[in-house]
């Protein structure tokens, strides 16, 4: 019998991911992460519309993140080290600590990896101007008096982003994980795109897809390993890879 928590998008199908890449390699040095659910067309102030719970997003943007650095768990602030990458025909775009998406890879990987750490993307411009949010106080939970009302800001800030951001426009997984070891560089690279068809998101796509394909793979008896265990440690990468492409979900290997 098998236990597997986190089966989704990140964490979940980006954690077999890391370990299909980590197989390619004899001395694996280095796992980094990226991810992001976006607007195919952005739209200002913050080029996002919400894909899943707008609880679940602020969470991710302040708690702290759990990575691999020079190989020990490090604790980064989120909302930090901003980098740029591009993806065709999205062109430009950015890249910022956030929590919750290693989950168990630091576990899994200390020992193993020099680095390992996983970032949100989002449009440019995104993670400053939502910073700016945070630094005004606009995340917290501790009630501040207006006109001898107390007032939760979180809550504020959550009525306000589900108002006012896009929710059902079409959208894209942007999915990339870069390998680095035995003197050189692998990368995974997913673009997925709503379906019409189905009338399917990307998010549900990329999210609930990984998670029946691993339902299924417990039915069949086909996990490596009986018990409560991550998926990165019980999921046979190459299977999980097949039954994705089944689904139309593809990985780009360079």
């Amino acid at each position: 019998m098998n236990v597997i928590p986190d089966c989704g998008l990140a964490p979940g199908m980006v954690a077999v991911l890391a370990a299909h890449g980590a197989e390619q390699f004899e001395k694996l040095e280095e796992i980094h992460i990226r991810v992001g659910g976006l607007p195919q067309t952005p739209k200002p102030p913050l080029d996002y519309q919400l894909v899943f719970s707008v609880e679940g997003l602020i969470n991710e943007y302040i708690e702290p993140a759990r990575v691999i650095r020079d190989g020990k768990i490090a604790i980064v602030e989120s909302m930090t080290e901003i980098e740029s990458l591009t993806f065709p025909e999205f062109g430009k775009m950015e890249a910022f600590q956030t929590s919750g998406g290693t989950s168990t890879l630091v576990e899994t990987f200390l020992g193993k990896v020099r680095d390992l750490d996983y970032k949100t993307i989002r449009f440019p411009g995104h993670c400053v101007k939502f910073k700016t949010m945070i630094d005004l106080g606009l995340c917290k939970w501790e009630p501040i008096d207006v006109d001898g009302t107390p007032v939760k800001p979180r809550r504020v800030l959550g009525e306000l982003l589900v108002k006012n951001l896009p929710h059902d426009e079409p959208d894209v997984v942007l999915v990339r994980l870069e390998f680095a070891g035995d003197s050189r560089r692998l990368r995974y690279d997913i673009i997925d795109r709503s379906d019409p068809e189905t009338g399917l998101s990307a998010m549900m796509r990329t999210t609930a897809f990984p998670a029946s394909i691993v339902a299924l793979m417990m039915a069949r008896n086909q996990t490596t390993s009986k018990g409560a265990l991550p998926q990165e440690r019980c999921i046979p990468p190459q299977t999980f890879m097949d039954e994705l492409a089944k689904r139309n979900i593809r990985v780009e290997m360079t």
